[in-house]
């Protein structure tokens, strides 16, 4: 017995020599330029962005990993929101990378991204700037590039949703918080009144549109959380982000909804009890068993990322916690994919 311990003892000595402490996460920040980048709103702004990066604790170089981009909203920082959302956390449990864009002053005084310019939803402008930050931080961080996924707040979600039906075989999955879909304003004069009363473009023609530009069969999977009491960003804009995204997937529901109708039938419908008397209204659009549009309405909530730190604006700690729907909804939409009888998962945990 005492030889057993020693020989223990001797055994644990030697794994510390090999063993390293998992290296700590870290913000590192970068910038990058796209010839196709200048946004009408702002033409003599020279199109580059600058952006963060958060690498998880415990990364190895080695290993290929997920990419989460996050957009920020109007008058926040990528510093705020990542703070706001608790995604270094997310990320160092999950084991994914986080890259945060961040929007110039100068190309916009309210630091929004310009979600209304013609040319970012067309897929140029700051569209075509994130596209462009996406690619190289996917190369130096050694990035799976069928798991990347973007979302975003507010502006940050428009710039999402339109970077979604520009770029579909760049990205794996789209969340929208409290935004508008691809093209619905056709100007910066028409974007608040579109933000109070829905889009002025027909939003699933673009769709439509860029569903048959595309070089595939497209099927870029959606989630839509948005505050039943938002008054800056009204909910009839997730319904149209909702016939939109249905659109862009070839969803059946869309095509035999009612044209006046706000949202076609879902396939599954449930509520969700958080807290207060407080609930959240969750539809699921499936293909092939897969959801392809989950669209969460929370009562209460105004303009504000849900379960947020309420410390910052544009947060409200109440649940449900957003950052949590995010994660639930990629494993929901693309936890595994049959490859030759092998299941492949999208984050380690």
């Amino acid at each position: 017995m005492a030889l057993l311990r020693w020989w223990r003892r001797l055994a644990d000595r030697i794994g510390g020599w090999f063993r390293r402490a998992p290296v700590p996460g870290r913000f590192e920040s970068g910038s990058k330029f796209s010839a196709h980048g200048a946004v009408g709103t702002a033409p003599l702004v020279w199109p580059s962005r600058d952006y963060l990066v958060y690498v998880p604790k415990g990364r190895r170089r080695w290993r290929r990993v997920p990419l989460l981009v996050l957009c920020h909203g109007c008058r926040q920082t990528p510093e705020e929101l990542a703070q706001g959302t608790r995604i270094a956390a997310f990320a160092d449990r999950v084991g994914c990378v986080v890259l945060l864009p961040r929007q110039k002053d100068s190309a916009n005084a309210w630091r929004c991204w310009n979600w209304f310019d013609a040319r970012t939803a067309a897929g140029n402008g700051e569209a075509a700037i994130v596209a462009a930050q996406i690619r190289s931080v996917r190369r130096a961080y050694r990035i799976d590039r069928k798991r990347v996924y973007v979302a975003g707040m507010s502006a940050g979600g428009a710039l999402a949703a339109a970077i979604g039906v520009r770029f579909p075989n760049l990205v794996a999955a789209i969340a929208v918080h409290s935004g508008l879909a691809c093209g619905a304003a056709h100007s910066v004069h028409s974007a608040l009144s579109v933000m109070k009363r829905g889009p002025d473009q027909d939003v699933e023609a673009i769709a439509a549109n860029a569903r048959v530009a595309a070089s595939r069969d497209v099927r870029v999977p959606l989630l839509v959380i948005h505050g039943g009491n938002d008054d800056i960003v009204a909910p009839r804009n997730a319904h149209a982000l909702v016939r939109q995204y249905l659109r862009l997937n070839d969803h059946a529901a869309v095509a035999v909804a009612d044209a006046t109708s706000t949202l076609p039938v879902a396939d599954v419908e449930r509520i969700l009890p958080v807290a207060d008397g407080r609930i959240a209204r969750v539809m699921d659009w499936l293909h092939e068993g897969r959801v392809v549009v989950r669209y969460v309405e929370v009562d209460g909530l105004g303009h504000a990322w849900s379960g947020g730190d309420a410390t910052l604006p544009f947060n409200d700690a109440q649940p449900p916690d957003a950052t949590s729907l995010l994660g639930d909804f990629i494993a929901d939409a693309l936890s595994s994919r049959s490859q030759g009888g092998k299941t492949r998962w999208l984050f380690r945990a």
